[in-house]
């Protein structure tokens, strides 16, 4: 149902947690932070989609995941278990090693660095290559939330760099999850205009 003519095996654990994950509370399986706090306008800029720990270890459970091992994608904080927003896995997405893009202070940490200083710490650092494109994550869901925050900083040249010269577009399975997630985000969020905003890319760049 959510992966319609893909196949979910060959994507990663992290990017069947996700689609899962966001299914579960499109259908009401438990609200988001913001749906929580009533805040329609907040919703626009995404603070995370929360589950109950207990629904989201079941959901790891059920695709073989543990959540220990996806630190870097979900946060769990007590009975809480928090989806992490694209923009907070910038650190993670770009950069050789975190340390070399800087971490920020402990006061400041509830604050998200812009989108565009997380990548100016990473070209500075030399975690762009000579093309100008940071390497391929690891993962399908790495590399799509790449190509998302591109575009989401306006990095338009970098993006087609990416996905043209470092092939990452040749792949079917990115454009697969890209378009699953742009049914799984829920409207008005950065995440749906962003893979939105990819996807839209998609014939312009030959694939």
């Amino acid at each position: 149902m959510i992966f319609e003519d893909a196949d979910a095996t060959g994507l990663g654990e992290d990017a069947r947690l996700t689609a899962m994950w966001l299914w579960t509370l499109s259908i009401g399986g438990s609200a988001s932070a913001d749906q929580e706090e009533g805040e329609e306008e907040k919703q626009k800029s995404s603070t995370g989609f929360v589950l109950e720990f207990d629904a989201a270890r079941k959901i790891a459970q059920g695709l073989g995941a543990h959540l220990e091992g996806l630190q870097h994608v979900v946060e769990v904080k007590g009975d809480k278990a928090r989806l992490l927003p694209v923009n907070e896995r910038a650190r993670h997405l770009f950069g050789k090693e975190q340390e070399q893009i800087g971490k920020p202070k402990k006061k400041a940490r509830k604050k998200q660095m812009a989108l565009f200083a997380v990548l100016e710490e990473a070209e500075k650092a030399g975690a762009f290559g000579e093309l100008g494109v940071p390497p391929a994550g690891e993962t399908t869901l790495d590399q799509v939330h790449q190509a998302m925050i591109l575009f989401g900083a306006g990095r338009a040249e970098a993006m087609k760099r990416f996905l043209v010269d470092e092939n990452v577009g040749t792949d079917g399975k990115f454009w697969k999850l890209a378009q699953s997630l742009s049914a799984l985000y829920p409207p008005g969020t950065e995440e749906k205009r962003w893979v939105d905003g990819v996807l839209a890319r998609k014939k312009g760049l030959g694939f």
